[in-house]
């Protein structure tokens, strides 16, 4: 029946005339566009929509028709570096390009790392590339004529960086994880014990990294790395890094380089992160194909350059561009490591055996590229690149397989690069090389030969006549590493590990072995900066049970053992490289019987320092008791009227005061008696 009255209904509509829609002459319109059609109105293209992406390139050189496509080729080998281009376009009139050119990127993200890594780039003696952001021309053109002051920011102190250099008893600080890593603790240096400086809960989710001149601590998280400091450990700076695992400083800590697995990809490289630590700014981003071999990039000593090793490649960078020295990349057909000197720009790297060409070894000054010295080698299976600290001396173990020999022997070659024409020593070894260690400030160096259980150490002395002197050798030693003190002179031969902890304490003045000791299971050995103190652990990542840390000095006399709950790492602090030079160095050890008798002053101050810690303590408790029993006597005293009254002016304050109404009373006991009968005597 309904179906019926709405069919008559649609019949009855069909057949009358057309409704108008058209609004009244007098209607008033009041609804926007933008609360009409708001979302479709946000999704229309706007004219500036992409022109972030886009960089304008002037200085470009001015060619015809016929170098077109080689400039292109060049210029998008440049600039795709920084991201995916999309989209080029050199105007051109008079039949030759304007000297400017616009290039597109995927993102705005490239975009902005065109400008801040080629703005400046030196294409050659003529052109010079000034690179901008498109949309930088708009906003430089409409800047009011008008000055208006800038807002001042607040200055952030973060305290004196370098306090802990100012402590008067010289101690030195280090940082140590336990629980597993869910505490972190920075402690000064202590005979007697360690001294808390600051201690948080989940102060970092992996590990910690002390910066080169101790002036940072690095804490990584999931985010990134943080870096703190001053005399309250607050956070200094921060760096976005997702998933980062490692870090590496430059050597003067101007720069930060970050390693993530999570963050590659093809068109915008992110695995590697190089940071200005200053500023928390990127500097540059880089692929990576494998981190195996941290860190990727090795830094000169005085971080103006840092360098990376890929197939047949040497890429060396400069500093603060970022961009490669000279533009192009050195080719080095097998290149198998590299090292850069710690005290020159100087490189050093080898290359293997290729048909009838031998191996050799080259040292190659920079930035000027002059190799200065280069060695060949014959029959060579690996080689080893072994600065000594200064850079006065490089070794470089040769492993070979002479003709007519069975087995490896290997050769220490040892270039003396402070004498010119860099002359080169050779010592030969027939036993297999278990570690090789350079005198951090001398001309000696240790060697660990043989194998398990005849393991022996040697001594040998470089000296000034070109000859290399053994000084001495131990038998039988229970070592697999060498630990020599920052000073140099003293080292430990360690046994970590597998072989129980093994410790030698040894003078290499006059190779005496000064103590042997051990500490069972150790897996680390870490000498202070100033050589005093040497501690050894057990770490809870390598083994789970006896974890702690124990501190000697330099002559093996154990001093501390400090028992952590699953103790997991210790590192010394760095100290920066010392204000004084040489001459003032000398004068101080010509004159350090002076200083020994303020210092010994110390020492016996130190020595008896609980003994009179304690005199204070009973002194202070006296001093309270006698405080407190004088009051309690005056307040006896008040209430003396008091107690007469209550008890009816009976006096009870003296035990005598009433002995004439004593009443003495005499009470008996019965005691049991037992007779016990003896037994007969013989």
């Amino acid at each position: 029946m309904r179906d019926t009255e709405n069919m008559a209904a649609e019949a009855e509509f069909d057949e009358d005339e057309e409704p108008s829609f058209s609004d009244p002459e007098d209607f008033v319109d009041d609804v926007s566009e933008d609360e009409l059609l708001g979302d479709l109105l946000k999704e229309r293209p706007q004219e500036a929509d992409g022109i972030d992406s886009v960089v304008v390139v002037d200085n470009v050189p001015q060619v015809g028709p016929e170098r077109l496509e080689k400039l292109k080729n060049v210029i998008h080998k440049i600039f795709s570096k920084f991201g995916k281009i999309t989209n080029e376009f050199y105007p051109e009139g008079d039949g030759n390009t304007k000297g400017y050119i616009f290039l597109e990127y995927s993102c705005p993200a490239h975009a902005l790392e065109a400008v801040k890594n080629a703005d400046g780039y030196k294409l050659d003696k003529q052109h010079t590339f000034r690179v901008n952001i498109f949309t930088d021309f708009d906003k430089y053109m409409n800047i009011s004529d008008e000055w208006e002051t800038p807002e001042k920011q607040p200055f952030k102190d973060f305290g004196n960086l370098r306090h802990w250099l100012e402590d008067a008893d010289c101690r030195d600080q280090y940082s140590v994880i336990f629980e597993s890593g869910e505490r972190t603790g920075i402690f000064a240096n202590d005979i007697k014990e360690p001294i808390v400086v600051e201690e948080r809960a989940r102060w970092t989710e992996t590990y910690v990294r002390w910066s080169p001149r101790g002036t940072y601590l690095a804490t990584f998280h999931q985010r990134g790395i943080a870096l703190w400091g001053g005399e309250k450990f607050k956070q200094i700076q921060r760096f976005s890094h997702q998933g980062v695992q490692l870090i590496d400083f430059s050597p003067c800590e101007r720069y930060l380089v970050t390693f993530s697995p999570l963050m590659d990809t093809k068109d915008d490289p992110q695995a590697i992160i190089i940071w200005d630590v200053l500023t928390g700014q990127k500097k540059r981003g880089f692929h990576c194909e494998s981190s195996a071999h941290w860190p990727i990039f090795k830094w000169s000593h005085d971080g103006k350059f840092f360098a990376r090793m890929t197939q047949d490649t040497l890429s060396i960078y400069e500093t603060p561009s970022m961009g490669l020295l000279d533009k192009k990349s050195l080719k080095i057909t097998g290149i198998k490591d590299f090292s850069w000197s710690p005290g020159d720009n100087i490189i050093a790297f080898w290359v293997p055996e290729d048909k009838d060409i031998p191996a050799r070894v080259t040292l190659m000054q920079l930035p000027s590229r002059q190799e200065i010295r280069v060695r060949n080698l014959f029959n060579v299976v690996d080689c080893k690149l072994h600065w000594q600290k200064n850079g006065d001396y490089l070794c470089v173990k040769v492993d070979r397989t002479p003709k007519g020999t069975p087995g490896v022997v290997t050769n220490f070659e040892i270039f003396r690069m402070r004498e010119k024409q860099v002359p080169v020593d050779v010592v030969e070894m027939k036993e297999g090389i278990i570690a090789f260690a350079w005198e951090p400030n001398g001309s000696k160096f240790a060697v660990l030969h043989g194998e398990s259980p005849r393991i022996n150490s040697s001594f040998y002395h470089v000296k000034n006549n070109g000859k290399i002197e053994l000084i001495k050798t131990f038998d039988k030693q229970q070592a697999n590493s060498i630990f020599w003190s920052p000073q140099g002179q003293f080292l430990v031969l360690a046994g970590l590990r597998s072989m129980n902890g093994a410790l030698a304490f040894v003078d290499t003045s006059d190779c005496t072995m000064m103590n042997i000791a051990e500490h069972y299971m150790a897996s680390d050995v870490e000498w202070d900066p100033t050589g005093r103190y040497v501690v050894t652990s057990v770490s809870w990542w390598s083994h789970k049970v006896d974890n702690a840390f124990w501190l000697w000095t330099f002559q093996g006399r154990l001093l501390q053992k400090n028992n952590k709950d699953r103790f997991c790492q210790l590192l010394w602090r760095p100290r920066p490289p010392t204000l004084l030079n040489v001459e003032e160095i000398k004068l101080i050890k010509k004159d350090l019987k002076k200083y020994s008798k303020i210092f010994e002053q110390k020492d016996r101050l130190s020595q008896s320092k609980a003994s009179k810690e304690l005199v204070d303590r009973r002194r202070t408790m006296i001093e309270e008791y006698h405080a407190y029993r004088d009051n309690a006597q005056k307040i006896y005293q008040e209430q003396r009227l008091l107690r007469l009254d209550l008890r009816e002016g009976v006096d009870t304050d003296e035990l005598d005061s009433n002995v004439e109404d004593w009443e003495e009373e005499t009470i008996e006991f019965f005691v049991t008696e037992e007779i016990i009968p003896l037994g007969e005597q013989a």
